[in-house]
C-alpha cells in the first residue's frame, strides 16, 4: 500500500491522507512531502529520525505571514527590556543576564527551538515506530516473516519522516502564537538567552484595551524573569528536559485501536484517522509509574511558572494595567491554542501546569515569611524545592524556613566549602580527620 501510495497509484487520495496526518495538502507541499518520504524509504533503520525534515516544515510554516523586525520595534523593545531589567533587580536575588534579549522573527524562533522539540519528541516517535514494527512481526504468518521484516524497516523510515514533518508543522504553527522564548514554560533556548517576538507581541496587544508600551514592558519582565531563573538554577534545565523525555519513553501505542482503524480504513474518508491522531486515541492510557512521574514534572513546571508570576507581579507594580495583562496571560495559559493541543498529542504531555495558582500562592507566602533572598535560595538545589504537599499547604514550609532557613543556608555553604576542599585534595592531614575539623559525633549531628 505504501509503495502504491508513493508511486501515485493505488486509489488513495494523497491530499486526504496528508490532511489526516496534520500535514499541508496543497499540490506543491504534497509533492515535497512525498519526495521526502521516498527518500526516507531508502534510509537504514539504524540512522534514526531525520529531523531536518522537521526543520524545513517548521521554517516554511513560520515564514508564512511573517514580517521582519523593523527599526522602530527594535528600539522600543530594547528600551522596554532595559527598564524591565532594572525593575527585576529590585525584586529578585538572581543575577542579570550577560546579554540583552534577542528580537526574533517567527522563523528564527522555530529554528532556534526545534532542537529541544525534537529531543522531547524523539522517544515518542521511536516508541510508535517500535510498536508498529512489533505488531507487523507478531501478526505475520511464518512464511512472510522475512518480507515483513523488510517492510518493518521501511515503516520505521517512513513513520519517522511523517512524525518529523508533523512536529515541524506544529512548531511552525506555535511560532505564530508565542510571544517570547519562555512563553511555553520549558527552557527552549540556552541558559542565559532570552528572546522576544515583536510581531506576535503586537498581535497579542492588539486584542487588549491596554497601551502597547505597558504590554511590551510586562512581557519583557516575564521573559527576563524566566531566563534569569534558568541561568541561576543551572541544574533546572537538564532536570526538566530529562524528566520530560523519561516520561515520553513510557508512551506506547494502543495496538487494538490501531488494528480497528486499519481494518475499517476507508481511503476516501480519513476523518476517523484524523480524529484518532488529533485526540491521542492511538496512545495507551498512562501507567501508574507515568502518572507519578507526570505529577512530579507538573509540580516543577508549576513552581517555575508560579515563581515567574510572583516576581513579575512585584516588578510591574508601577504599571497601571499590569493586573489586566496578567489576567489575560492566565486565561491564555489555561485555554492554550491549537498548536499546544497538537503538541500534546505528539509528545503525549500537556506542558501547561495545572497547579499554577497554588504555586504562585506558595511563593507569595514564602516571600512574605523569609524575604526574597531566602526564597530564591531554594532554587540552588532540587532537594530544596517545595513539594506538592507544600503547594497544598504552604504554611508549614513558610514557618520552617522562617525558623531555621538561615542556619540551613550556612550549613549548606559549609558543606560546599568542605566538599570543594576534598575535591582539591585538601584532606586536612594524614590522620583521616574530617576537613571541616569536626569529630565523627559532630559530623553525625551535623548530618542530622
Amino acid at each position: 500500500m505504501l509503495r502504491e501510495l508513493l508511486s501515485g497509484s493505488g486509489g488513495i487520495d494523497p491530499s486526504r491522507l496528508a490532511n489526516a496526518a496534520g500535514l499541508p495538502s496543497d499540490p506543491a507541499s504534497l509533492a515535497a512531502i512525498f519526495s521526502q518520504l521516498q527518500q526516507a524509504m531508502q534510509r537504514s533503520d539504524d540512522e534514526g529520525i531525520d529531523w531536518s525534515l522537521a526543520l524545513r516544515q517548521a521554517e516554511q510554516r513560520a515564514a508564512s505571514g511573517q514580517r521582519q523586525v523593523d527599526a522602530a520595534d527594535a528600539e522600543r523593545l530594547h528600551r522596554a527590556t532595559q527598564v524591565a531589567a532594572l525593575w527585576l533587580d529590585e525584586v529578585v536575588d538572581v543575577a542579570a543576564l550577560p546579554t540583552p534579549p534577542e528580537l526574533l522573527t517567527r522563523r528564527a524562533w522555530a529554528a532556534a527551538t526545534l532542537p529541544i522539540w525534537s529531543q522531547l519528541a524523539e522517544p515518542v516517535a521511536l516508541s510508535i515506530a517500535d510498536s508498529l514494527t512489533r505488531v507487523m512481526s507478531e501478526q505475520a504468518p511464518e512464511e512472510m516473516r522475512e518480507m515483513v521484516q523488510g517492510a518493518s524497516r521501511m515503516m520505521r523510515g517512513i513513520g519517522g519522516a511523517m512524525f518529523a514533518m508533523q512536529l515541524g508543522q506544529v512548531v511552525g504553527q506555535l511560532s505564530t502564537e508565542v510571544v517570547s522564548g519562555g512563553d511555553v514554560g520549558i527552557p527552549l533556548l540556552d541558559d542565559g538567552r532570552a528572546a522576544l517576538l515583536p510581531q506576535n507581541i503586537a498581535e497579542f496587544g492588539a486584542e487588549l484595551d491596554i497601551p502597547d508600551d505597558q504590554v511590551e514592558l510586562y512581557l519583557a519582565v516575564r521573559e527576563l524573569a524566566h531566563a534569569r531563573l534558568f541561568r541561576h538554577a543551572r541544574w533546572l534545565r537538564l532536570h526538566l528536559i530529562s524528566a520530560i523525555t523519561a516520561f515520553a519513553r513510557g508512551i506506547d501505542v494502543d495496538v487494538e485501536r490501531l488494528e480497528e482503524l486499519a481494518e475499517g480504513f476507508d481511503p476516501a474518508n480519513t476523518d476517523e484517522l484524523r480524529d484518532a491522531v488529533a485526540n491521542g486515541a492511538l496512545l495507551r492510557p498512562k501507567s501508574p509509574e507515568q502518572e507519578a512521574a507526570l505529577g512530579r514534572l507538573e509540580t516543577v513546571l508549576a513552581l517555575v511558572e508560579g515563581w515567574v508570576d510572583v516576581v513579575t507581579a512585584d516588578a510591574t507594580q508601577r504599571l497601571p494595567k499590569s493586573d489586566a495583562v496578567a489576567e489575560t496571560i492566565r486565561r491564555r495559559r489555561a485555554t492554550g491554542g491549537p498548536a499546544e493541543s497538537a503538541l500534546a498529542t505528539l509528545v503525549g504531555l500537556e506542558l501547561r501546569p495545572r497547579r499554577l495558582r497554588d504555586a504562585a500562592a506558595m511563593w507569595r507566602a514564602v516571600t512574605d515569611a523569609v524575604g526574597v533572598a531566602q526564597r530564591d535560595a531554594l532554587w540552588s538545589h532540587p532537594d530544596l524545592l517545595p513539594t506538592a504537599a507544600d503547594l497544598d499547604d504552604p504554611g508549614p514550609l513558610a514557618a520552617r524556613l522562617a525558623a531555621g532557613g538561615q542556619a540551613a543556608g550556612e550549613a549548606d555553604a559549609a558543606f560546599d566549602e568542605a566538599l570543594e576542599a576534598l575535591l582539591r585534595g585538601e584532606t586536612g592531614g594524614d590522620d583521616g580527620d574530617d576537613p571541616s575539623g569536626g569529630s565523627d559525633d559532630e559530623r553525625g549531628s551535623a548530618a542530622s
